[in-house]
């Protein structure tokens, strides 16, 4: 037997030390290759993300809708098995789809009663059949083209009376009706057509001299340009007025868009700034307001926002803050939000931002159904049926966020929509404040569509004028108005009405004068 003083010990060798030190070396280093190997991997994705994206800008399609058996999928992982029978018992509820390759009869549309018909006849030029017998008139078979002629300018004459007194030897006549142009030649149908075909129908100055030399008028560009500065300036009282109106409003739209101004002496352009203010679409009497400036300062906001106290819908743009400040309330457009999410999932097939747009999608579901109620009762709705679903996507944005690094495209989307969740969910508390920004967007999308036409703005000067035009044509349009007739009734009656009577003329008030007459043939005269 062996006692424990003859026990053999394991000793540590100064080699079995080094080998410890260089696993432990090795293994730190492994991990910090690692490391390095998943930081890179998260960027490369980021900057392909990116390069996805302005792809997508430039090339891709701009709808964001996901397909249905996507949604349905994405519904499934996330919704309870109540959202998930409603979903069920609406689809079964719907039409069945029709059979592949069967497409509706496409039927011609009947032509506008109200368009004049011009008739021509014909006949078949024998009286008596190959047999001898007369032909006996049975009736008629009338078919309708849709045809039409240039705009066609006319003279309009104003003829006044003119009176002598023999007695007195003094000569009195009727006198001229004010203008807006005084001693000018356009009338107010011209004045109107030149406007709205350069703010509305987007049409450069130079392209409406072509069209109109086409008809035998000859109008130069220099003075067509004149014309609309002095109605312009003229409008400039019934624009403050629009401009009070909107801001008697509890709840605003905002948003702004660059275009091109003329730098004088360089022959180039710089970047100025136009600025829309507009109502909900949940009021009845709508109004758009456009601001053209120098700069995307946030100054600009607020001079004109100046006397509001309501809620201002906007995106998270930095000019907007120090409104908030001041007591005007934030709501961000839930649209954006959705928008940053949709690309992740588009591009990177992001599940996690995939079931966020669902779950946003269920939100604009319920819009749409509350779309025509009151304040009072959407509110209603919105609290028991809209806030559960956001409280959901809080939920979800809020977990998943935990698992993703900072660098991840979908963590980027995810931070926007958190950082911002109580100005996106303002809606939830107020029955008169949409869901998005989109009213704003879209009256900004007849400034897109017009920049791509005239190219840029002359100076300053032009862009204000042009923007009350803007703001007085587009108000029209809200109002289901025809902006041609609207404006010619208002170059008619401003020169005459006083400053307290011009509400009636706003678009929201306006109710033609009397009925627009179409000429008739012109007399001969001697």
């Amino acid at each position: 037997m062996l006692d424990a003083s003859d026990t053999p010990t394991l000793s540590t060798s100064p080699a079995s030390d080094s080998v410890s030190d260089s696993v432990l070396v090795s293994r730190e280093l492994i991990e910090r290759l690692q490391a390095e190997l998943k930081f890179k991997q998260t960027k490369i994705e980021a900057l392909n993300f990116e390069i996805a994206r302005l792809k997508r800008w430039r090339f891709g399609s701009s709808a964001e809708s996901l397909e249905a058996t996507t949604q349905a999928v994405l519904f499934d992982a996330i919704l309870d098995d109540t959202a998930l029978e409603d979903a069920a018992a609406k689809q079964a509820n719907k039409p069945p789809p029709a059979a592949p390759g069967v497409k509706g009869k496409a039927v011609r549309q009947a032509l506008p009663a109200n368009l004049p018909r011009v008739d021509r006849h014909y006949d078949i030029g024998a009286t008596h059949c190959a047999c001898g017998q007369a032909f006996k008139r049975i009736g008629e078979e009338v078919s309708e083209q849709l045809d039409c002629v240039p705009a066609q300018f006319f003279v309009l004459r104003h003829i006044r009376g003119k009176y002598a007194c023999a007695c007195c030897q003094t000569i009195q006549a009727t006198p001229m009706p004010a203008q807006m142009i005084d001693k000018g030649l356009p009338a107010s149908g011209l004045l109107a057509q030149v406007a709205i075909a350069k703010i509305d129908d987007h049409l450069p100055l130079y392209r409406q001299t072509e069209i109109y030399a086409r008809s035998g008028v000859h109008i130069p560009r220099s003075s067509m340009a004149q014309w609309l500065g002095i109605c312009g300036v003229r409008l400039e009282p019934l624009g403050a007025a629009l401009k009070d109106f909107i801001l008697g409003h509890d709840v605003l739209h905002a948003d702004e868009t660059p275009v091109a101004l003329l730098a004088p002496g360089r022959g180039k352009t710089k970047k100025a700034f136009v600025w829309v203010y507009r109502t909900t679409n949940f009021v009845t009497q709508r109004a758009v307001l456009y601001d053209f400036t120098l700069s995307r300062s946030g100054e600009h906001p607020r001079r004109v926002l100046g006397a509001f106290g309501g809620t201002l819908v906007t995106d998270d743009f930095s000019g907007y803050h120090a409104l908030h400040k001041q007591g005007i309330k934030a709501a961000f457009c839930m649209a954006h939000a959705r928008r940053k999410l949709f690309e992740v999932f588009e591009l990177n097939g992001s599940q996690i931002a995939g079931q966020a747009v669902a779950l946003i999608a269920k939100l604009y579901e319920i819009e749409r159904e509350l779309k025509d109620l009151g304040p009072e009762d959407r509110l209603l709705a919105r609290q028991q049926r809209s806030k559960p679903v956001a409280h959901t996507l809080h939920a979800w944005l809020t977990t998943q966020r935990q698992l993703l690094v900072k660098a991840d495209a979908t963590a980027r989307a995810i931070d926007y929509a958190l950082s911002n969740w109580h100005a996106l969910t303002t809606f939830l508390g107020d029955g008169a404040v949409p869901i998005d920004n989109n009213a704003a967007e879209n009256a900004i999308r007849p400034l897109a569509v017009g920049r791509k036409n005239w190219l840029f703005v002359g100076s300053q000067l032009a862009g204000e004028r042009a923007a009350v035009l803007m703001s007085l044509i587009e108000s029209a349009k809200l109002n289901r108005h025809d902006p041609w007739a609207y404006l010619k009734d208002v170059f008619e009656r401003l020169p005459t009405l006083k400053n307290r009577d011009l509400a009636q003329l706003l678009p929201h008030n306006w109710r033609p004068a009397s009925a627009i007459v179409e000429p008739g043939p012109v007399a001969a005269t001697a």
